[in-house]
């Protein structure tokens, strides 16, 4: 890969929506964005940055070896392999031309601080999603920077992403193996058959209220109704579970609010100095209802967009800062 290829993409191009190009994740995104959805600004360093990583440090015969020894259905024998591939990750050195063009792009963005997220070419499915299976970093500087996207590199091949990539797709040929890229006098090709990792970087929203909604309802699978979740502070309590967060259920064709349940909250994870830290809430605060009406119907209005533009029942992660909301990550439902 020439040193003049450009491996950072904004997600306002057309190139960052190809799944073989920013994974899943990052390809949701730049779609979002270029629909108009309001997306914070970000770009993907693309699969590959990842790829060429693997090759320049002759990485890849040495990682198929290692899976080819696991036993998926030994927990052991996946932690090994883990650990044996990940510290080969991060043990390896990234060229400073991707490093010098990482950061350019980072600083491009104006941001003091960005979320880092592991994007895999396995795209979301309707069946299938990789939600959950790879590493999210928050709150990265500019001095952290490269140090996470190794990171998530290096989670494509966690204990449960190992797990993952085996019950998914064992009967896939290339699936335990990691993207080939070939060189062809001046024109690169990829193996589409196997798996790579892109990374999203993206300016961190520093929430007051977040959460995610349901385009169809996750328990009665009403399509008519969607479900809002939300909860003060950062969505990361959220999503861990530490947190049960209010829900309010709207009707889709209507927008009319059909029930709110709030939720006492005891504390909310805010931004501190050194990452994120737990704020406690006085029960006057904990205890209100974390979206007003108005703002419900606003998201449950803004929410069926996407659910049409996708033109499939979405699970989206959402925030609210100064009086206005932001569209995190927006996903293909899984469970119906």
């Amino acid at each position: 890969m020439a040193h003049e290829t450009k491996c950072t993409i904004l997600f306002d191009t057309q190139k960052c929506t190809q799944v073989s190009q920013s994974g899943g994740k990052g390809a949701s995104l730049a779609r979002l964005s270029r629909a108009g959805f309001p997306v914070p600004p970000g770009f993907v360093i693309s699969a590959n940055a990842f790829d060429e990583f693997v090759h320049r440090n002759e990485l890849g015969a040495e990682v198929e070896v290692i899976l080819k020894r696991v036993k998926h259905e030994d927990i052991n024998s996946v932690d090994r392999a883990s650990h044996e591939i990940q510290a080969m990750i991060l043990g390896a050195q990234i060229a400073e031309w991707l490093r010098e063009e990482t950061i350019r792009s980072y600083r491009k963005l104006h941001a003091r601080f960005v979320a880092v997220r592991s994007s895999a070419t396995a795209e979301d499915s309707k069946t299938a999603s990789w939600a959950g299976e790879l590493e999210t970093y928050l709150n990265v500087t500019e001095k952290d920077l490269m140090v996470s996207v190794k990171k998530c590199w290096a989670s494509l091949f966690t204990p449960r992403a190992i797990f993952y990539r085996f019950e998914r797709y064992a009967d896939k040929r290339g699936s335990s193996r990691l993207r080939k890229t070939r060189r062809h006098a001046d024109t690169e090709k990829t193996d589409s058959t196997s798996i790579s990792v892109a990374v999203v970087v993206q300016e961190m929203i520093e929430s007051e209220v977040s959460g995610v909604c349901f385009t169809v309802h996750p328990v009665t699978k009403d399509r008519n109704q969607m479900v809002i979740e939300a909860v003060w502070g950062l969505g990361e309590a959220l999503v861990s579970g530490q947190i049960t967060p209010d829900a309010y259920v709207v009707h889709k064709d209507d927008g009319a609010i059909l029930d709110i349940n709030i939720s006492e909250q005891e504390f909310a994870i805010t931004r501190g100095g050194r990452g994120n830290t737990e704020k406690i809430l006085i029960p006057s605060q904990g205890g209100k209802q974390k979206l007003t009406d108005r703002q419900i119907e606003k998201l449950a209005q803004l929410c069926r967009k996407i659910e049409r533009h996708y033109r499939r029942p979405q699970d989206i992660e959402w925030a609210y800062v100064q009086g206005k909301f932001y569209i995190l990550q927006s996903r293909p439902i899984t469970t119906l």
